[in-house]
């Protein structure tokens, strides 16, 4: 829907860099950009309380992300991010929370676990204590965040970045999923994910591990006002809505971990389509004609949260 517009923050008009997307990689890249003193619009086709990174149950962790050799620094710096605004939570929405990665083991991780300080192997698996972050607060923080620095917000649907190319010198591409069509790039795919979310009958720690009885991922994140559980990662299912025997396996399998869960009330579902790709993440700058530049930083998978400022920074890197 070319040429439909709505500046819903910050100021419009003549930009250096348009940022394509509003989830949390568009939106972080976007804020990076303005605090290093860039001109910056994000035109984004929903709100970011719709798009994918508005569902995400946000545990940090390197989950379903590639390359291996990069992601131990995108990760880790945003880590540290993460831990400065865990210092205000109910303003961030980041908050360091305890719990347990069942059957995983610190030989089977990358070098970037070493840098863990509260990761430590116990009997049941890897216990730490993690940022997870409440994103529709979080989205919320970086969109005024943004706007506070400059930035503008508009919705519009892109069909071709030509669009965005012929109003700013430089664009960044972090439009997930929809690089497949817009880059295009058909090793971008979807891997699909239902989470259920119940009023929380008194956990307080997060928890995934893989079911011993279907192989399938457990986990629960305790979440202000909610209980999130999970989870399924269906490679190349398009379908966003929720399934009711997906959700009653999803509920049955936290609640053989705590029991109380099968008698929580369910006061939700969600779906949301993870941005995988075949290559691994993708940051690299390519010229446009009449010597603009392109941008691109997507294909985050399961972890665009994770690595959401380490790869911001490494796309601003690229922009000048």
């Amino acid at each position: 829907m070319s040429g439909e517009r709505a500046a819903v923050t910050g100021r419009t008009g003549e930009s250096d860099v348009i940022v394509v997307g509003g989830g949390v990689s568009g939106l972080t890249t976007a804020l990076v950009l303005a605090e290093r003193g860039h001109r910056v619009r994000v035109w984004s086709r929903e709100a970011a309380a719709s798009t994918t990174s508005a569902v995400a149950g946000a545990l940090w962790w390197p989950y379903r992300i590639e390359p291996e050799e990069l992601v131990g620094g995108w990760a880790l710096r945003t880590l540290r991010w993460f831990e400065e605004l865990a210092e205000r939570p109910d303003e961030t929405g980041v908050r360091l929370v305890a719990g347990v990665h069942r059957g995983e083991r610190l030989t089977a991780l990358g070098p970037w676990a070493a840098k863990l300080t509260d990761l430590v192997e116990v009997e049941e698996g890897l216990r730490a204590r993690l940022p997870l972050i409440d994103m529709p607060v979080h989205l919320s923080r970086l969109e005024r965040r943004l706007a506070a620095a400059g930035g503008a917000i508009e919705r519009r649907t892109v069909t071709s970045l030509d669009e965005a190319a012929a109003q700013a010198p430089v664009v960044v591409n972090c439009t997930g999923l929809g690089a497949r069509e817009l880059v295009p790039d058909t090793g971008v795919r979807p891997v699909r994910g239902q989470l259920v979310l119940v009023e929380n009958p008194g956990i307080e720690e997060w928890f995934t591990g893989t079911d011993p009885e279907s192989e399938a991922s457990t986990y629960f994140f305790p979440q202000p006002g909610r209980l999130v559980l999970g989870g399924t990662a269906e490679t190349d299912d398009w379908n966003a809505e929720p399934d009711a025997g997906t959700a009653e396996q999803i509920v049955a399998r936290c609640a053989r971990v705590r029991p109380e869960i099968a008698r929580a009330r369910i006061i939700g579902h969600r779906v949301g389509l993870r941005p995988a790709r075949d290559a691994g993440v993708r940051i690299e700058a390519e010229p446009l004609p009449g010597g603009g530049r392109l941008v691109h930083n997507y294909g985050h998978g399961g972890a665009g949260v994770t690595v959401a400022l380490g790869c911001a920074e490494a796309a601003a890197d690229l922009v000048g």
